[in-house]
């Protein structure tokens, strides 16, 4: 008799442990059928707010609403078993105050059950992660570009090249480690500049067109496999094109509806063998 065994679920302790180790895989997901293709291949699951861009269509991530970060945080729940996941907080949502903070990461953890949230921001956010880890949410922090931020940054660029700018984001990832972080995104800098973070703090760095050298790497799934093609950051890497490959398959049924090669009797309920050798649009009486 075979015996089921329930997968071990990847917790923050472990993510935390991986600094200087083997490498951590993350991943972002969206919906339940994606956390069910990933779950075994990752080891973190990012409900990124980066979903107002992906499947909203929004010009950037400052539309996205708690609301919706819960709903499709619940649904990768749903088909995770065992990746840690974390659900972003999203813009408005824990800038305001630390307690404004605490009030939505702890809503988003008891309403989607997952292992943590992730907020962007250094040196001004030190605080509001201590606030939050000091009572018992874990917190993966997010420092270099901030796509929350990108209006006052000015774009989305490889940041860190001035020594000035380099210099606060190292202040923002030793800030970000003191407070308590388990983890920290480290996005959109120039390559040293994330390596020697890296080397400087003590937990784990995910990199994002950031540096090899970092603890783990993330990207956003749909531009892994091709289904987001609106542009093609230069740190991407494509493993598919599942967009190609889903728009011909769309094209083929199309064109098999309006030549009437789709549907065939074999597709229909309550056929009669002997009716499948006759003209599928033979009319009646």
């Amino acid at each position: 008799m075979s015996v089921h065994v329930k997968a071990k679920r990847v917790t923050v302790p472990d993510i935390r442990g991986r600094k200087g180790g083997e490498p951590v895989v993350c991943l972002t997901a969206y919906t339940a059928l994606t956390a069910v293709l990933l779950d075994d291949t990752v080891d973190l699951l990012l409900v990124g707010d980066s979903l107002g861009m992906v499947l909203y269509g929004m010009d950037s991530t400052l539309g996205v609403t708690l609301e919706m970060m819960i709903a499709h945080g619940q649904a990768v729940m749903r088909g995770a078993k065992r990746a840690c996941v974390i659900v972003d907080l999203p813009f408005g949502s824990y800038q305001e105050s630390k307690e404004t903070a605490f009030r939505n990461a702890a809503r988003v953890m008891k309403e989607v059950g997952c292992a943590g949230v992730k907020l962007e921001g250094g040196v001004e956010m030190a605080e509001t992660i201590r606030f939050l880890t000091e009572r018992g949410i874990p917190v993966l922090g997010h420092v270099g570009l901030l796509p929350q931020s990108v209006n006052t940054a000015g774009g989305f660029r490889s940041l860190g090249r001035a020594e000035k700018e380099a210099e606060e984001i190292r202040a923002d990832a030793a800030a970000v480690a003191a407070a308590g972080a388990f983890a920290m995104v480290i996005e959109g800098t120039i390559e040293p500049l994330a390596r020697a973070i890296t080397s400087e703090v003590s937990v784990p760095t995910i990199g994002i067109g950031a540096s090899p050298a970092c603890d783990g790497q993330i990207l956003v799934t749909e531009d892994l496999v091709g289904l987001f093609s609106d542009f093609k950051p230069r740190f991407v890497k494509r493993y598919a094109e599942l967009g190609a490959g889903i728009a011909l398959a769309a094209k083929e049924y199309a064109d098999d509806v309006r030549h009437r090669r789709f549907p065939t009797l074999d597709h229909c309920f309550g056929v009669n063998p002997a009716d499948k050798t006759a003209s599928p649009h033979k009319k009646a009486g």
